[in-house]
């Protein structure tokens, strides 16, 4: 079975539909299918959750575990390489990569897990795994957790808000159909552009170059040319398509848009975060959970260092602190964290000896045996970290940690049953994580730090 697809709709980089056409259609637009959510049948009701919203940060091609947050000084250069001299944390005991001295100060904020593992060292297969707990092969796509946050945080269980209850920041990964079998409803909106240009050109939203007022004159262009509209009164499939063409305006003229505009936040604080794409995306999602949003992805391309791996972390990891852990700063400052979930990982680590040799001469290839993740907020204990790694950081040495572990634990935080049933299109009776009986590994949820 292969679980790759087309990247959906929304992103930039596979469609191009003019406003004008997007507005003709009426249900084509992004809140088209904000109107398509609210109208379906269904609610979910749910334990009192601890956290209301996730924030992942989806390091796309897999970081290094020994460079990030499972440092191996003694291990040697060969495994090393340049980067020897990890840092002492604001908790005692933990150390992480020499270059996040910045996240090294709010180490108190999140938890590490050094024993993740799969044994999957294919892109497409680890992610996912790691997005859905599932192995592939039965012959389903299964949802990730952002399509099962939207199912049981969304439309369907009372979310008001005009903005998608599942963003991408800012282009999805292509690497399976993040929605599965639940459909279309419940793939991310991808907002395309990037974060740290003025203005942010979010597909749908942010029209680069047409002012507001230019905005304001095409829609009472549109409005005179509605004969049918107005030849035809009481019909209800206008009314909704009506419906339909208020809400993307209220969308891209009203309050709800601004949430993508940072013009309104401080310099300083931009700064903080750093004046880059991962930076900045960092700065809208928290303003996404802050506006209500469940599930925000930040997709953070650039971690697949089969060559100059060295050279691409002194440039890489410095973005990431800055941006990170400013998020866990402003989270907390605001009173977010506590219901805000922060993971962070990727598909899988990378070969913990540096392959020095040609064609790579210094780079790290895919490494699914043992890898890292950090959690934070929403219920989750900060200062810990869970399960070791080898004095290589090559297999697990206690406590290992699968995907459907941690995805389980999550949920249990989200106040989402691990055991519902999954509306399935076949009726097949789908829980929403895997467990044993299916063929899943596990070693239990993560209760040391719950």
């Amino acid at each position: 079975m292969s679980i790759r697809h087309n990247q959906n709709s929304h992103s930039l980089s596979e469609t191009k539909i003019s406003r004008r056409r997007a507005m003709q259609r009426g249900l084509a637009g992004a809140a088209g299918l904000l109107l398509a959510n609210r109208l379906a049948p269904g609610a979910f009701a749910a334990p009192q959750p601890k956290a209301k919203s996730v924030i992942q940060i989806w390091m796309w091609g897999g970081p290094p575990q020994m460079d990030t947050f499972d440092p191996k000084p003694d291990s040697g250069s060969d495994y090393t390489g340049s980067l020897s001299k990890p840092i002492k944390t604001n908790v005692d005991g933990i150390i992480i990569g020499e270059m996040l001295p910045l996240l090294a100060k709010q180490a108190d904020k999140y938890a590490i897990i050094r024993s993740m593992t799969h044994g999957v060292r294919g892109h497409e297969t680890a992610s996912y795994m790691v997005q859905t707990g599932r192995k592939p092969g039965d012959g389903q796509v299964y949802p990730s957790v952002g399509a099962v946050v939207s199912l049981y945080k969304g439309y369907d269980a009372g979310y008001k808000g005009l903005i998608p209850p599942y963003i991408v920041l800012t282009t999805p990964q292509g690497r399976f159909s993040e929605a599965g079998f639940l459909g279309s409803r419940y793939k991310p909106f991808a907002t395309g552009g990037d974060p740290s240009k003025t203005p942010f050109v979010v597909e749908g939203v942010v029209a680069k170059g047409i002012t507001e007022k230019r905005q304001q004159a095409r829609r009472s262009l549109l409005a005179n040319l509605n004969t049918l509209g107005k030849a035809i009164k009481e019909n209800p499939e206008l009314a909704a398509m009506d419906q339909c063409e208020k809400q993307a305006y209220d969308l891209i003229l009203g309050d709800a848009g601004k949430v993508f505009d940072l013009s309104d936040e401080k310099a300083g604080l931009r700064d903080q975060y750093g004046r880059t794409a991962f930076g900045q995306s960092c700065l809208v999602a928290r303003r996404l959970v802050e506006k209500g949003v469940p599930y925000v992805t930040i997709n953070y391309r650039g971690w697949d260092t089969h060559k100059q791996h060295f050279q691409t972390m002194r440039k890489k990891l410095p973005e990431l602190d800055k941006g990170m852990a400013t998020l866990l700063q402003d989270l907390t400052e605001r009173g977010l964290l506590d219901s805000t979930i922060v993971w962070w990982g990727g598909e899988f680590g990378r070969t913990p000896k540096v392959q020095w040799e040609a064609p790579w001469n210094g780079g790290r290839g895919h490494w699914g045996n043992v890898f890292s993740t950090v959690l934070a907020g929403g219920g989750f204990k900060g200062g810990r970290v869970v399960g070791a790694s080898d004095e290589k950081a090559a297999e697990v040495k206690e406590r290992p940690v699968y995907p459907v572990d941690l995805i389980a634990s999550m949920y249990e935080l989200l106040g989402i049953d691990a055991n519902a049933k999954l509306p399935h299109p076949q009726g097949l009776d789908v829980r929403v994580t895997a467990s044993a009986d299916d063929g899943a590994k596990t070693a239990g949820r993560l209760k040391e730090i719950m």
